[in-house]
């Protein structure tokens, strides 16, 4: 794997792990224990589907 396609993919996991820091924090009454972690799941696999489909390596 090329610096730049780990890169990508380490970028694309912060931001889902920021986004998901963030709702923690808001204290939504909808947001449950249980629908948080299916949340996180669904960002984490979004962020990395992300950085295997729209950025680009060397080649």
């Amino acid at each position: 794997m090329c610096a730049q396609c780990m890169m990508g993919a380490a970028t694309a996991a912060t931001a889902a792990t920021g986004m998901r820091s963030w709702l923690a924090t808001r204290r939504w009454s909808w947001l449950t224990r249980e629908r948080l972690h299916r949340l996180t799941v669904v960002l984490l696999g979004s962020g990395l589907l992300a950085s295997a489909l729209l950025v680009s390596g060397s080649g």
